[in-house]
């Protein structure tokens, strides 16, 4: 007979920050193919749930006013409603050094602990946890702007000096788009083509068997890189390429750091 010692429920909130629908739609079915925690006997399980800025905040995150006018956007609806006293942990769902990220993890305790980080910080953890010694990882993503400011994001994330060399880093390449493109902007056949581009540029600079999807736009679309991964390395290496989606690496990110700050906190 099995006897449940502790039951608990991790909630997880996945935090668009653009006022687009259409993107929140595409992080949920991006969600529903993730296998969460949920063990045999129910003592612990994981709930996600996803969140929209009200239309105050760009419909699209395309530069740094945006990053800006989305943040300031997102603190004002938050702190009015409160909703984060409802949730154990916050997924920022943009592909940026944005700012939401340092300020919602600076308001821990004032909801209760909360757990904090964003696609673009965890999508850079697993990448460095799954790299094979000796190969590279990078990023595809959309516009110019991109291109400098993950660059630099990714060095201070790793304490790297900003010209030093990253000889895991393999850089940012961009498909000229936007994100709201991903999802009917443009026609389907310009994205493919786009992403494939940005693709190849990657793979060209040499050992990356680690992809990043720069934008949460992108979820759903790994099988067209991993498609010129196999056409860049053949079919036994390409299919080996890692391929990684933000939204699902920052879920799996979250729901640890939840059971860490339980297991080891003395609030716990």
């Amino acid at each position: 007979m099995t006897t449940t010692l502790v039951r608990r429920t991790t909630k997880i909130l996945v935090l668009n920050p653009n006022s687009s629908q259409a993107m929140t739609l595409g992080l949920r079915e991006a969600i529903r193919d993730l296998e969460l925690s949920k063990s045999a006997d129910q003592r612990q399980s994981t709930e996600v749930y996803t969140y929209t800025a009200p239309s105050s905040s760009p419909a699209s995150i395309n530069d740094g006013h945006d990053l800006l006018a989305s943040t300031e956007s997102v603190c004002q609806d938050l702190t009015k409603t409160g909703l984060l006293g409802h949730y154990d942990a916050v997924l920022v769902a943009c592909f940026s050094a944005h700012p939401l990220v340092g300020i919602l993890a600076e308001r821990d305790g004032e909801f209760g602990p909360l757990a904090v980080t964003g696609i673009f910080e965890a999508s850079i953890l697993t990448c460095l946890s799954l790299l094979p010694p000796g190969k590279k990882w990078g990023i595809v993503t959309t516009g110019r702007f991109w291109e400098d400011h993950l660059t630099q994001g990714v060095n201070v994330f790793l304490g790297t000096q900003q010209h030093a060399s990253n000889i895991k880093f393999a850089g940012v390449e961009t498909t000229g788009l936007n994100a709201g493109d991903f999802h009917g902007g443009v026609e389907p056949a310009v994205v493919r083509e786009k992403l494939r581009e940005a693709t190849r540029r990657l793979l060209d600079k040499g050992d990356v068997e680690c992809v990043v999807m720069g934008c949460a736009g992108m979820a759903g679309l790994e099988e067209i890189i991993r498609s010129v991964a196999v056409e860049q390395y053949g079919s036994a290496r390409g299919d080996q390429i890692l391929v990684i989606d933000g939204v699902r690496a920052g879920i799996g990110l979250l729901e640890q750091m939840v059971r860490n700050r339980r297991a080891f906190s003395r609030a716990s």
